[in-house]
């Protein structure tokens, strides 16, 4: 039953069972559209590799519209209540991807929920959405020329509209049961999110009525909320139910969820070489008790965080980390070797990335506007 599973977008539990969630929620297998992907792109490497798991309406919104040329547009988000770490970086790939079939990129930072329900210092989230968040975007790859940027308190007056009008046809009941335990904060941020998302769609912010929201399978309830006000003011406003993926979250260094608020267990982008490698060097693998022992049973790659790094951000071909598993499987492959090879690989991306983020954190004023006050 729906009940017994909750998902906390604003929690720090890991999800573990994804193929429940999917039954639970009424998520779709992403792997049963993989061979449609070819009609607009080459699937990137989260999609082959099933990082990108699930899906609601993605051939609709997204593989039907851009192979006959329609506009689509995406939106997604980032919370200022922490440093860019690697997690981050999955979903920010997956933007510039998308970016580069044409879609057009709305990025919000959520700088109201920060200050409302993580209690974030007003000024602190601003600087940290600006120096953090979209001068990390840029490093990576986006142009931030074909995107949009804005804060979730500066931006344009039917944007709030909406927040007020949604607050009319959803009841207290149905919010606690998507999202649990409410409160006036959550209810405020749960109702700017759903604007957030389905703002695009008005034609003060392009008219966009195929839209995409890349998200990790804790964000759902947003989705669910949003997409049941579509329904509900699709006559009244003209809007229609938003796509959206889901992937796996990848796991912190010590086998829990990765967050900016368990820096131990989590590498920053920013992070200096001594302290990356560091955390890196006191990662969970999924190494035997002795060499000995893992020569003859060989290791268990699922259960290692550091091979989490080579499938979701370190190697791009198949074959190579196809490879590393077989390696490891075998016991062919030591922990301490592997470890060193990640490392060589995460420190050359980290020497070249702090470089781009240099020059991205002096041109973030020229693409966004930050709140006033």
């Amino acid at each position: 039953m729906t009940s017994e599973l909750k998902l906390d977008p604003w929690g720090h539990v890991s999800v573990k069972d994804y193929g429940r969630l999917m039954e639970t929620f009424g998520i779709k297998p992403f792997k049963n559209i993989l061979p449609k992907i070819s009609q607009i792109s080459e699937p990137n490497r989260y999609m082959r590799r099933g990082i990108i798991f699930g899906h609601r309406d993605f051939d609709k919104r997204v593989i039907e519209p851009l192979s006959k040329g329609e506009p689509v547009a995406l939106l997604t988000g980032f919370m200022p209540s922490g440093k860019f770490h690697f997690g981050h970086k999955l979903t920010a790939d997956q933007i510039i991807y998308y970016q580069k079939l044409g879609v057009k990129v709305h990025i919000v930072i959520a700088d109201a929920e920060a200050y409302a329900v993580r209690k974030m210092d007003r000024k602190k989230a601003i600087e940290i959405g600006l120096y953090e968040y979209i001068a990390n975007l840029i490093a990576l790859g986006l142009d931030p020329a074909k995107a949009v940027f804005y804060f979730q308190t500066n931006h344009k007056t039917p944007y709030y509209r909406l927040i007020q009008l949604f607050s009319r046809k959803v009841t207290m009941a149905e919010m606690e049961a998507i999202y649990g335990t409410m409160e006036p904060s959550k209810v405020m941020a749960a109702l700017t999110q759903a604007a957030d998302i389905l703002h695009v769609q008005l034609e003060e912010f392009g008219g966009y009525k195929n839209v995409i929201v890349p998200v990790g399978a804790d964000q759902d309830p947003h989705l669910r909320l949003s997409r049941d006000l579509a329904d509900r003011f699709h006559n009244e406003l003209g809007l229609e139910r938003p796509a959206s993926t889901y992937h796996m979250l990848q796991r912190g260094l010590d086998g829990d969820k990765m967050s900016s608020s368990r820096p131990e267990a989590t590498i920053f982008l920013t992070d200096p070489p001594e302290v990356a490698r560091t955390k890196l060097m006191r990662a969970l693998t999924g190494g035997r008790a002795t060499v000995e022992e893992q020569r003859k049973l060989g290791a268990e790659p699922w259960k290692c965080t550091v091979y989490d790094f080579y499938m979701f951000q370190l190697i791009e071909d198949d074959r190579e980390l196809q490879k590393i598993y077989d390696d490891c499987v075998s016991g062919r492959l030591l922990c301490g070797h592997c470890k060193r090879n990640a490392w060589s690989l995460l420190e050359k991306f980290l020497e070249e990335h702090r470089k781009k983020l240099e020059k991205a954190k002096d041109v973030v004023l020229k693409y966004v506007e930050p709140p006033k006050f």
